[in-house]
């Protein structure tokens, strides 16, 4: 393993692990909140063409125009 790697490793492990990916935390919130907004996903940083692939996918479940509630897969 190179040195830029061993170190790399070493930081993300002190840092407390791997950060949640935009999918984690779109699934988090719509838990968290029930319903959520598009606005609301995207203030967080999730873009807005992830939100149809979340939904063909089951973690989100279109609700409305621009609402979305966790999906069957989310919990």
């Amino acid at each position: 393993m190179r040195k830029r790697d061993r170190d790399r490793a070493e930081r993300l492990r002190l840092a407390g692990g791997p950060k949640p990916s935009l999918r984690d935390r779109a699934v988090a919130l719509a838990i968290e909140r029930g319903t959520v907004r598009t606005r609301d996903l995207t203030d967080i940083g999730v873009p807005r063409c992830y939100l149809a692939r979340m939904c063909e996918e089951g973690l989100l479940t279109k609700v409305g125009y621009g609402l979305y509630s966790p999906g069957r897969l989310a919990a």
